[in-house]
């Protein structure tokens, strides 16, 4: 019986190793036939996609009767993005490297490095990429790179301007080379670059501008030069995808939504510290704006009289003056309202009377994932680009402050064919507000003096203030472009004698 026992029991187990061995079998026939599949699959669509592209060359009749090529084409065509055509390198002998450093807030430095690759171009230089502001108040480490798409930015001007990434080791300290370090006159004309900056390219090879801001001139610049101007600003400074990318996903929310204002409600702490303005504020807040102001030693004005800054139009308007001026305006409280601006001094206390106003409030931070702000947090130029880009594409454009945000915003939204930008007279609206508030206007006479006020401020065509010995009064260039609204020599047709604005 024992014998027997084994004699069955051997049998069980060979029969079970024969049934695993032949599991084993199977599953590694299934791969092989998985594999074999997938590399067939492979193969034949690596055929087609020859196939198609011999086909786009040679056309044959026969394929263009099947509707299944016309479909592979539109495939491939769809799969495989055309091919940048750049324009070709502008050939010319450098006089040398023109490096910069930009300083302020990325709307400054954007218009500088507009103005610098102009100055290159004037002076045959080949342009260092440039380096941002890195040591003010918002202390942002973004590089150039971080917020701009370098390649596109280089690539664009090829046919202007060399520009390259890094200045040559030859030309570095560690080699004993001395780089002339200096900043250009502010307001300067092509002849002060040409004649008192180029010389200086025969004894140094290397000069690097540490200041930037308002280095040329708004006026009496040539055509063909404006123009490189405004090609820089429009067509050359692209943000990089992933800003671009989550800019137009805020877009996309608000307008889901309706139509919207961006108010750039310039009422920060920077602002209010570097203006002095304090109207509003508690005595504890307007002395921490007072002891900031003194911190930084680039802020050369320290005493300030408040109100009469505010008086001569040179505040940025409160949340609650705005507010009123909303509502003067005629919006009401169903208006979809997107806030472009950083931390508000005050923070929510002061945002009260505006959201009681217009409950349709929203920010970035309101609107978007804490995770999609994430990689963008602590950088607040990279923060600043995305107010920029849902302020361009707003239907209504408000800026409580004639800053370099609401200026430059401003040219955008001219370019992009005049879209309505409301500019506030600040001076005007202090002294209705004042009125109001004090009892002397009714509401009906201040909502209708605030309009009548602001007729031909909403952005329409208008000619650029001239101001020969005051280049700080005069219209700033980026917020009135004129020269790059129109296709002519001459802009006569498109701002004519009724559209000389002469209120601002």
């Amino acid at each position: 019986m024992e014998v027997r026992s084994e004699i069955f029991g051997q049998a069980r187990y060979d029969k079970d190793k024969v049934a695993l061995q032949g599991g084993q079998v199977i599953q590694r026939t299934r791969l092989q036939v998985w594999f074999i599949r997938v590399c067939s699959s492979i193969l034949i669509w690596t055929c087609l996609v020859q196939l198609v592209a011999v086909g786009e060359l040679w056309h044959p009749r026969l394929l263009n009767g099947f509707s299944i090529w016309s479909t592979l084409s539109a495939r491939v065509e769809d799969a495989v993005p055309p091919p940048v055509i750049l324009p070709p390198a502008r050939n010319y002998t450098s006089n040398g490297f023109l490096k910069v450093s930009c300083n302020g807030g990325l709307n400054q430095m954007r218009a500088a490095i507009c103005d610098m690759v102009t100055v290159a171009r004037l002076l045959n230089l080949t342009l260092v990429i440039p380096e941002l502001d890195k040591k003010s108040f918002w202390a942002d480490p973004s590089n150039f790179e971080d917020i701009f798409n370098v390649k596109h930015f280089i690539d664009s001007l090829r046919d202007e301007v060399r520009i390259i990434r890094r200045l040559p080791k030859k030309f570095g300290r560690r080699y004993g080379y001395q780089i002339l370090e200096m900043p250009p006159v502010s307001w300067s004309s092509e002849k002060y670059y040409l004649e008192q900056i180029l010389p200086l390219y025969a004894k140094y090879k290397v000069i690097h501008f540490n200041r930037t801001d308002t280095r040329f001139a708004n006026n009496g610049i040539s055509l063909e030069l404006q123009r490189l101007r405004c090609r820089v600003n429009f067509q050359a400074l692209k943000f990089t995808p992933a800003i671009e990318a989550l800019g137009q996903k805020l877009v996309h929310i608000l307008q889901q939504n309706g139509t919207y204002i961006a108010l750039h409600l310039r009422y920060e702490m920077d602002m209010l510290a570097f203006s002095g303005c304090t109207h509003g504020c508690t005595e504890e807040e307007a002395e921490e704006l007072k002891r900031l102001r003194y911190a930084f030693p680039w802020w050369k004005e320290k005493e300030i009289i408040s109100e009469v800054k505010r008086a001569e139009g040179l505040c940025p308007l409160t949340p609650e003056e705005m507010t009123l001026i909303l509502k003067a305006l005629g919006f009401d409280r169903d208006t979809q309202i997107y806030i472009a601006s950083g931390e508000i001094f005050g923070s929510e206390r002061r945002l009260a009377a505006l959201r009681t106003a217009f409950p349709k409030i929203v920010k970035k931070e309101m609107l978007l994932d804490p995770e999609d702000l994430k990689q963008f947090q602590n950088h607040s130029s990279q923060m600043a680009a995305l107010d920029f880009i849902v302020s361009v594409a707003s239907n209504i454009f408000v800026p409580t402050y004639d800053g370099n945000m609401a200026r430059v915003v401003e040219g955008h939204r001219r370019y992009l064919g005049f879209k309505k930008t409301v500019q506030l007279d600040r001076k005007k609206l202090v002294e209705l507000l004042d009125l109001h508030q004090n009892g002397t206007l009714s509401w009906d006479e201040f909502s209708g003096a605030v309009r009548l006020a602001h007729e031909k401020r909403m952005g329409q065509p208008s000619r650029r203030k001239v101001l020969t010995d005051k280049p700080k009064e005069e219209d700033y260039f980026y917020a009135n472009p004129q020269e790059c609204l129109c296709d002519g020599t001459s802009c006569d047709d498109l701002l004519g004698p009724g559209n000389l604005n002469t209120t601002r």
